[in-house]
């Protein structure tokens, strides 16, 4: 049986351990650490041995910039260092973060991403950065634009393409089930445009749980993952067969964001009833959750990831 539940506040105390966006980047935790306490050199080392391994340092940077002392150290890092391309981005980064929460002008994240763009052009993560910050405040022409800018940079940018799916998934909320929907389709084409080792395989499961998000929020599906279907159909089938099936395949486990991937295909397997499946994903997966898609589309994701991990791990 499982143990009861805790306390409110221990619950909510495990749940924020649970979800560290950092994954299993024991390098970028140690300097995220270091950056904490004032020794941005420590990240200065990071981003220069990163180098121009964009998916890592993409998920790199992005973490960093979500931590609430990074954008006044990433100034002090820039006034001792005004030419340097990874000051420049981190704080651009930075910013984007505070003006998604309603703490800086968007535009002063888009002149810091700009700035950050000049001084590296081969470079997509200012691009990134800027992405993010429209994927939430902008027009979808811009959305648009500013995913092409990191596509020209790097083709098969992993965050990106999770961003647009996100972003495509959100058309026409209330037109319900629709295999056409222009989601499949722009994630299906992107997988298909990939290396044969790329992640990005995994999109098309992740596109029809960003559909699942936008469906249950806007009211035409049950709020409850399992009960509303969504993962039975032929469809659906088929896609995740295809995607587990290559994941099987997969001999690469160095992708920075690898994990995000196997969340979603954890997901979709258990809410599909392949409980075995699910289980050998959350075998990999180990401690390592992420919050979407588990929260989809306004659940509780530490509850939702432990009760469906200890389903298919047979616990409970």
């Amino acid at each position: 049986m499982s143990p009861p539940p805790p306390p409110l506040g221990r619950s909510r105390k495990r749940a924020a351990q649970a979800f560290d966006a950092a994954l299993d980047d024991a390098e970028l935790v140690a300097a995220r650490a270091s950056l904490s306490q004032g020794r941005w050199t420590a990240v200065r080392s990071l981003l220069a041995e990163t180098g121009a391994d964009w998916d890592r340092r993409g998920h790199r940077v992005t973490v960093l910039a979500q931590e609430p002392a990074t954008l006044a150290w990433a100034h002090d890092w820039q006034l001792a260092e005004p030419e340097s391309p990874d000051a420049a981005v981190l704080l651009g980064c930075a910013t984007v973060e505070r003006a998604l929460h309603g703490k800086e002008r968007p535009e002063r994240a888009r002149d810091a991403c700009r700035a950050a763009a000049a001084l590296a052009p081969a470079d997509p993560t200012p691009w990134l950065g800027l992405l993010l910050l429209e994927r939430s405040l902008g027009a979808e022409e811009d959305v648009v634009r500013l995913f092409d800018e990191v596509r020209h940079r790097h083709p098969d940018h992993h965050h990106a393409h999770h961003l647009m799916v996100a972003r495509l998934a959100e058309r026409r909320a209330t037109a319900g089930q629709d295999p056409l929907h222009e989601v499949y389709d722009f994630a299906n084409w992107a997988a298909e445009q990939a290396p044969a080792d790329s992640p990005l395989a995994i999109l098309p499961v992740v596109a029809h749980a960003e559909r699942f998000r936008v469906l249950a929020a806007a009211g035409s599906e049950p709020a409850d993952p399992v009960a509303s279907g969504h993962w039975v159909g032929r469809r659906a089938r088929q896609v995740m067969k295809a995607a587990f099936d290559w994941w099987l395949e997969w001999e690469r486990d160095d992708h920075p964001r690898r994990l995000v991937d196997l969340n979603f295909l954890a997901h979709a397997k258990y809410c599909e009833g392949r409980g075995a499946e699910a289980a050998a994903l959350f075998h990999r997966i180990g401690e390592h959750p992420t919050p979407a898609p588990w929260s989809y589309p306004d659940r509780d994701p530490y509850t939702a990831f432990r009760t469906a991990r200890d389903s298919a791990l047979g616990t409970v």
